[in-house]
């Protein structure tokens, strides 16, 4: 019986991480280090694999658990969120969450700044900071500052996805850290407002019923159609900008293997966006949301795959 209490505890603890969250971003992280692995042709030790991975699950993980603390007074009121650890409380009291936040805050920090004894220095500082600004971007200027306050809450506030591809590149080489590392950042960077607003579009009900303006949700649906729409045309645009870069001898990044597959797989997203406008209903916005999340690891894979060729 204590055995089955403690595995029951365990995954409470693990559903108020938002696993499915930190998966997509562990996995940018991971196909950020395999890609700049493949072009500089750089070997990852395992160390180094295992404390960038372990960061940023952790990091993501605590800001998820973090902002689910801060937000469990109006997800105790929403349908789609009232049956989470904390409103359902079973968490209680919900400090226990914030500790356990803090703790994977503090483990995540550590772990990225250990990658200086299989790295360097300089990347495990770039690593450390880069957990930071991800830790502080989602749990204090997204969560606590324009959430509740702003509309274009997840333009600023999604900054934090950004930082787990530059934590993967930066734990290879700091070579072509602001291009094509910076371009990796901005492939999840410029996806989370379409992800998010086709989200809210379908629960909008929920978010007007506790006050949070996120933008599709508090705009009428034509305009918020139109919002989805443009953020997507933007991040297709934006995926094609890696086939574009080169290294410091002039050798391309990525080759036609990426290239193709972004633009295939943006023609789908901007269909789906398409659809979205002609009928701004439940059914399309959760279609568009239900793929953005295999669209984003599409992307890194088709990096991973076409770095190696």
């Amino acid at each position: 019986m204590q055995k089955q209490k403690s595995e029951s505890r365990v995954a409470v603890y693990y559903e108020l991480t938002k696993p499915k969250i930190w998966y997509l971003l562990v996995f940018t992280a991971f196909g950020a280090a395999l890609t700049a692995s493949n072009i500089y042709n750089i070997e990852i030790s395992f160390g180094t694999w295992a404390l960038m991975l372990f960061s940023v699950a952790a990091g993501s993980a605590a800001a998820n658990t973090l902002t689910n603390y801060h937000d469990r007074d109006i997800d105790a009121i929403m349908e789609r969120t009232k049956n989470r650890p904390l409103p359902s409380k079973r968490i209680y009291p919900a400090e226990k969450a914030r500790n356990f936040g803090l703790v994977l805050a503090g483990i995540s920090l550590v772990l990225a700044f250990s990658m200086s004894f299989t790295t360097t220095l300089e990347q495990g500082s770039w690593a450390t900071v880069f957990i930071a600004f991800g830790l502080a971007n989602n749990i204090l200027v997204y969560s606590y500052m324009l959430k509740r306050n702003s509309r274009t809450n997840i333009i600023l506030g999604g900054l934090c996805g950004g930082s787990p591809p530059l934590i993967g590149w930066i734990a290879v080489t700091t070579t072509d850290l602001w291009t094509m590392g910076l371009a990796m950042a901005g492939l999840v960077f410029i996806w989370i407002p379409m992800h998010i607003w086709a989200l809210t579009l379908h629960f909008k009900e929920d978010y007007n019923k506790v006050n949070v303006p996120m933008l599709t949700a508090v705009q009428s649906e034509k305009t918020s159609a139109r919002a989805i729409a443009g953020s997507t045309f933007v991040m297709v645009l934006f995926s094609i900008a890696p086939f574009f870069l080169t290294t410091d001898s002039g050798q391309p990044m990525v080759g036609s293997v990426y290239l193709w597959t972004a633009i295939a797989s943006g023609a789908l997203m901007i269909i789906l966006s398409v659809w979205v406008i002609a009928k701004p209903m439940e059914k399309a916005s959760w279609t568009l949301f239900k793929f953005s999340s295999p669209y984003l690891a599409v992307l890194f894979i088709a990096l991973m795959v076409d770095s190696a060729l």
